[in-house]
């Protein structure tokens, strides 16, 4: 398995709760937001043209485990691993960590759609070739 992309984002105010630390649902945005950036970097995106199909990614599972607090203006490391690739989805693994410190373990698993013109309505599809490989790295 290829090394982690990795990206950082500061805890801003709004994110924390009445104690001061990240409240739990934020780590999802933060989940997103390196999914997006990791895609960026390899030419893609959760919702694209490709070919002559517009393809989205809609999630349809997500979990946080929380191992520390983290708070108000701390610096979050993200690495973004590909758990794995299947047919039509693709599972994320996210490690966040704090000066070091592992903080939280994410994971996502999105599936591959073709958004139907007009109606815009969702069917899954078989990730293609190119994606996948880029994926794959």
């Amino acid at each position: 398995m290829a090394a982690p992309f990795r990206v950082s984002r500061r805890v801003d105010f709004c994110d924390t709760d009445m104690a001061g630390i990240i409240h739990f649902s934020n780590y999802f945005r933060y989940m997103e937001f390196a999914e997006v950036a990791f895609l960026r970097s390899l030419g893609l995106s959760v919702s694209m043209t490709w070919g002559d199909e517009k393809l989205g990614f809609p999630r349809v599972a997500a979990s946080c485990d929380f191992l520390r607090p983290v708070r108000f203006d701390d610096v979050v490391d993200i690495g973004v691993s590909v758990e794995r690739v299947g047919g039509k989805s693709v599972t994320y693994v996210f490690d966040f960590t704090h000066e070091g410190k592992p903080v939280a373990k994410g994971r996502i698993s999105a599936v591959c759609c073709r958004i139907r013109p007009g109606v815009h309505e969702l069917e899954s599809r078989e990730i293609p070739e190119g994606i996948r490989q880029r994926l794959l790295g």
